[in-house]
């Protein structure tokens, strides 16, 4: 692993075809923190089936006011009752995160009853669960057919529906996904 703290964060991770699994099946991963300790991202290529914020803040006794009654996003199999709001860099509260091109990251309940005042960040998407890997985990992934690092677009985290984010990402980096192969060859 590089010695450089976070040199993967802010990416979009995409599954490659055929990762041998399910759980990550065309999974789009907003990559948050890599370092030499691990990495931890939130999952942002799946809603949560029946699950919209205006539920999830009446759950946490949140008026929903002036939030939208957005999706909430299935952020991965780690944790899947704990909340992520990947967010533009416009807010900050105590414990935002940065995550690079793709904004910030904020797991406090302030960040959501910011949402739901009018108050909170011009972008966001709410996510329950993350994906995290151990230390040099990711790398190893990496380096067989398993992930993709695509460059942190924050259109296609924002501007995209959930279902037609890992399709956008490939495009964004020019890449048609129709010609993905699910398997690899060694030279």
């Amino acid at each position: 692993m590089t010695t450089e703290a976070n040199y993967l964060a802010g990416r979009l991770l995409l599954a490659m075809p055929g990762m041998g699994d399910p759980r990550f099946d065309h999974a789009v991963i907003a990559l948050v923190q890599h370092d030499a300790d691990g990495a931890l991202g939130v999952g942002v290529g799946a809603e949560r089936p029946g699950l919209r914020l205006h539920a999830l803040l009446e759950d946490l006794e949140i008026e929903p006011g002036a939030a939208p009654d957005c999706p909430v996003h299935d952020g991965g199999p780690v944790e899947r009752q704990r909340g992520f709001v990947l967010h533009s860099a416009d807010w900050r509260g105590k414990g935002t995160v940065d995550a690079g091109p793709l904004g910030a990251m904020s797991t406090s309940l302030e960040v959501l009853k910011a949402i739901a005042a009018g108050t909170g960040p011009a972008r966001f998407v709410v996510a329950l669960g993350y994906a995290g890997w151990s230390a040099g985990q990711l790398d190893a992934e990496m380096r067989r057919h398993g992930w993709f690092a695509a460059q942190g677009n924050a259109e296609v985290l924002f501007d995209v529906p959930a279902a037609e984010r890992w399709k956008a990402a490939w495009r964004a980096e020019g890449i048609d996904p129709a010609l993905l192969s699910s398997q690899t060859g060694r030279a």
